[in-house]
């Protein structure tokens, strides 16, 4: 399997969005794949912000299951459709802080399934997370994700390739599986990783963009090792100064 490279970009604002994915596509002709996540606070959802990417880039957009009306029919398989995107991520999704935006109770093992059963073509990622319980617990939980119908998985973003190779020997043999790392520079962003998301970083971590730079460098190699895919998410740095001469 050929190692996909993907970035996450965040559609703050549709112009910001474009004018990102032109610098991309200008400056990293090894990316091949665009993913962007579902957030409550801006206006642009997933799909939406998938579209701007076609058609140079691939594109697979965030679908949060919390989201999905068991009695509606899914919102974005016409746009999914219209611009070519045959490749969704599913997750839970977190409830939102607003507690006027509407959300249900269905889960991603249940959106997995709906997916399969109403959009059969569209190749569906789960999410695997290091942090949220055990080694056991969540070699299980990708279990059920295969079985429910997805194809393979997207990690949270990993500060330590020993705990990304754990996580290697988990995976069910046959399921793809895009490996994450982000860009943690402040202590600001250490803090939020830490208490948000229960992230664990290794002895040896910094903050510095050299240590950053290496880790990404690292994990792609790790993925390629393995005929997997790589995304990165870049967080209020430059893409060119977090990646540049690495993709």
């Amino acid at each position: 399997m050929t190692t996909r490279i993907s970035l996450e970009l965040i559609p703050r604002t549709r112009s910001g969005l474009r004018a990102e994915l032109e610098e991309v596509k200008q400056t990293f002709p090894g990316v091949d794949t665009i993913n962007v996540p579902d957030l409550a606070r801006f206006s642009t959802r997933s799909w939406e912000g998938c579209a701007f990417a076609r058609p140079h880039f691939r594109a697979i957009p965030h679908i949060r299951a919390i989201d999905l009306n068991p009695k509606e029919p899914l919102p974005m398989a016409n746009p999914l459709a219209a611009h070519g995107i045959e490749e969704v991520l599913i997750v839970t999704g977190d409830a939102p802080s607003d507690m006027n935006r509407r959300v249900y109770n269905v889960d991603a093992e249940q959106a997995i399934r709906r997916f399969a059963r109403e959009l059969p073509h569209v190749k569906v990622y789960a999410g695997i997370d290091p942090y949220r319980q055990s080694l056991a617990r969540e070699r299980d939980y990708m279990e059920r994700k295969l079985e429910a119908g997805a194809v393979g998985f997207f990690t949270q973003p990993f500060f330590d390739l020993r705990l990304m190779d754990a996580y290697a020997d988990l995976v069910p043999d046959g399921a793809e599986v895009w490996w994450g790392v982000t860009n943690v520079t402040t202590e600001g962003s250490m803090t939020y990783w830490a208490t948000r998301n229960a992230a664990v970083y290794p002895r040896h971590f910094d903050l510095s963009l050299e240590w950053n730079r290496r880790l990404a460098a690292e994990a792609l190699q790790f993925a390629r090792d393995r005929r997997q895919h790589m995304y990165f998410q870049p967080i209020r740095t430059k893409v060119v100064d977090y990646l540049g001469g690495i993709l």
